[in-house]
């Protein structure tokens, strides 16, 4: 059987209304078996973040010294070109850290609190994408271009935990908080509109071939979600709190004050999955303890690493969920002031991101890159 090929994915195309930004990195690496450089273990290779975290590692010409494709049992075995030279799967075990500097983990919760401390105590640095430990006090929750300074003291060599926010999370916040370091963000009110892809591969397989099966008159399968997704749209689907929150909107929540290190930063969001293949949408809502015109955010927007700004009302072009999908960039628009909130203490905004890149895979290389 033919070894499949991990996808190349391009960047945004520049267009005369959209000024693009490429991910930034501090350093200018290229993609080489360099014997100076990190050794790499990517746990969950088999899955659609995993398969992410082999392109965004080419793409972004990440350097390593070796390379271990690691996974359960049933994967092991599996063969994947990458970087022109062909890797076999090997079954995840308590020896599968040994001599590696970095791991990427995105194989569930269960398996990172198991292997995680293990990949640690062997003096890796894991960059783990699952919930597991994000909320835990002294494990860095990071977004590079919004909290580098989480990072201090965590180096190759030195075994440490670091965790990749929820995706909801990093898009939403891509946006907010460049306006939140201007004027400070008291309130924030977020509706997200999520794609297949956040409840993994066999997620978007299912609603692909339940479009087929709608359009074909036949009833839907449903085994991921339980319920019709082609041409639906639904409360998501994690477990509903004694609160009448998910947890999916309690992450938001949670993990926002965290990151901007803000206890007291007001945040409520309503989590709603919407029959996309891979990107999310967000409706932001914005309260700020300093005014904060429509002209001088969208500017700072412009300004932001990461961001691109889709805000054309002439032609009412704004940020779509296609138009981001396997692209690196958050994109913001419908950029407008509140007119429900007196002055301009208030901000509407609408956000776009590709949740298996920005998300998940590329924010975290982006993570394993400030260990260079």
């Amino acid at each position: 059987m033919q070894s499949p090929t991990i996808p190349h994915h391009h960047h945004f195309t520049t267009t005369p209304t959209i000024r693009l930004t490429k991910p930034t990195s501090r350093f200018t690496v290229r993609m080489a078996l360099r014997p100076d450089a990190p050794s790499l273990a990517v746990v969950g290779v088999t899955g659609a973040v995993g398969q992410e975290f082999l392109s965004v590692l080419s793409d972004r010409s990440f350097p390593y010294k070796s390379i271990k494709l690691l996974a359960s049992k049933r994967s092991a075995g599996k063969k994947y070109t990458f970087e022109d030279n062909e890797y076999v799967v090997e079954e995840l075990n308590k020896d599968s850290f040994d001599d590696v500097d970095i791991a990427l983990f995105s194989a569930g919760g269960s398996i990172s609190k198991e292997y995680g401390p293990i990949a640690v105590e062997k003096g890796c640095v894991v960059v783990d994408n699952s919930s597991a430990f994000r909320m835990v006090e002294g494990v860095p929750l990071v977004i590079p271009e919004v909290n580098p300074e989480a990072m201090t003291g965590v180096r190759i060599g030195k075994g440490a935990l670091v965790a990749n926010p929820n995706c909801s999370t990093i898009i939403c916040l891509m946006a907010a908080t460049p306006l939140h370091k201007r004027a400070k963000v008291l309130r924030m009110v977020v509706s997200t509109y999520q794609a297949a892809s956040g409840a993994g591969a066999a997620a978007m397989e299912e609603l692909e071939l339940q479009t087929r099966e709608v359009l074909e008159g036949k009833r839907p399968t449903c085994n991921i979600f339980k319920q019709q997704y082609a041409f639906n749209l639904f409360s998501h689907n994690a477990p509903v709190l004694p609160n009448g929150y998910n947890e999916e909107e309690m992450k938001l929540v949670k993990e926002t004050r965290k990151i901007w290190n803000d206890k007291d930063v007001k945040v409520t969001a309503t989590c709603i999955r919407v029959p996309v293949m891979r990107a999310h949408a967000e409706s932001v809502n914005l309260q700020f303890a300093s005014p904060l015109d429509e002209n001088e955010a969208r500017e700072i927007l412009k300004k932001a690493p990461g961001v691109v700004v889709i805000d054309d009302r002439a032609s009412n072009h704004f940020p779509t969920p296609l138009e981001v999908s396997n692209k690196d960039d958050v994109a913001v628009g419908r950029i407008r002031r509140d007119e429900s909130q007196d002055g301009n203490h208030g901000l509407d905004i609408f956000v776009c991101g590709d949740q298996i890149r920005k998300g998940a895979a590329l924010n975290a290389v982006q993570i394993a890159e400030m260990l260079l």
